[in-house]
C-alpha cells in the first residue's frame, strides 16, 4: 500500500458519521453556499494532526499534490498540516522554496475557511518575513475569496514580529469586499494588530470605521474597553 493510501486508510479509521454529516452545514458545502461540493468524512483536526505528524517525514511533496486534489475535506487539511512541518522542520531553504511553490501552485486547493486559516501564515508569511511582498497585494487582489483571505491571513506571521503595515494595505485593498468570510478575516488581523499595538488599529479604525463593514468593525473592537466599542459601534468618533 502507498503512503497516500495509508494515510487515506488511518483517517478513515478516525472517521464520524454524525461528524460528517453535520460539517457540510458548517462549512457550507451545500449547493450555493461558499464551500459548495466539498466532501467530509467526520475526522477531528487533533486526529488529522496526529496522522499529519506520523507521516510528514516520509511523503514526498509529489504524494502531498496528489493529496490536496482529493475531494475529501479532511484529506486537504491534512497535507496542509504536512506542509507546514515539512516547511517548518526543514533548514533546507531549496525544500522551502519548493513547498511555497507547491502550495501557490496549488492555492485552488486551499478552498475553505480552516484550510487558509491553518495553513496561509505558517507557509506564506515566514517565506515572504524578509522577501518582496507584492506577490500578497497580488492576491489580494485575485477574485477568489480564498486566494484573497489568504493574502490577508499570511500577515499574521507579520502582526506576530511587529509588523503592521501590510496588515493594513491590504486590509484597505479588502475593505469594500462583498463577503462575511472577508469582514471576518479583516477584522480579525486589524484585532491581532491592536494585541500587539492598540494605538496603531485604532488610528486605522478612526480611519476607516465609518465605511467598514459591521462584521469587520465588532471583529476588530472585540477586545476594546466597552465605553470605546459603543463609541465605534454608535458612530461617535
Amino acid at each position: 500500500m502507498n503512503i497516500i493510501n495509508t494515510i487515506k486508510k488511518e483517517l478513515n479509521h478516525f472517521n464520524d458519521k454524525k461528524r460528517g454529516e453535520a460539517l457540510p452545514r458548517y462549512f457550507q458545502a451545500y449547493p450555493g453556499g461558499y464551500g459548495e461540493g466539498d466532501k467530509f468524512i467526520g475526522v477531528t483536526v487533533p486526529n488529522q494532526r496526529a496522522v499529519s505528524k506520523k507521516y510528514y517525514k516520509n511523503i514526498s511533496l509529489n504524494e502531498l499534490e496528489q493529496l490536496l486534489w482529493e475531494p475529501i475535506h479532511e484529506y486537504r487539511l491534512t497535507a496542509l498540516f504536512m506542509l507546514i512541518l515539512k516547511y517548518q522542520t526543514s533548514k533546507d531553504e531549496s525544500l522551502q522554496k519548493e513547498i511555497v511553490e507547491l502550495y501557490l501552485k496549488n492555492i485552488e486547493r486551499v478552498n475553505n475557511w480552516d484550510l487558509v486559516d491553518s495553513s496561509a501564515h505558517l507557509i506564506l508569511g515566514p517565506h515572504l518575513m524578509n522577501g518582496n511582498r507584492q506577490l500578497l497585494y497580488e492576491l489580494a487582489k485575485d477574485n477568489n475569496l480564498w486566494v484573497q483571505r489568504i493574502a490577508i491571513i499570511a500577515t499574521l506571521h507579520f502582526i506576530r514580529n511587529g509588523q503592521f503595515d501590510d496588515t493594513l494595505s491590504i486590509a484597505e485593498i479588502l475593505l469594500n469586499h462583498k463577503h462575511d468570510l472577508i469582514h471576518k478575516a479583516v477584522g480579525w488581523m486589524l484585532r491581532e494588530v491592536g494585541k500587539k499595538n492598540y494605538e496603531v488599529e485604532h488610528a486605522f479604525l478612526i480611519k476607516h470605521y465609518n465605511n467598514m463593514p459591521r462584521t469587520m468593525l465588532r471583529y476588530a473592537i472585540e477586545r476594546f474597553p466597552e465605553e470605546i466599542r459603543q463609541g465605534f459601534l454608535k458612530g461617535k468618533y
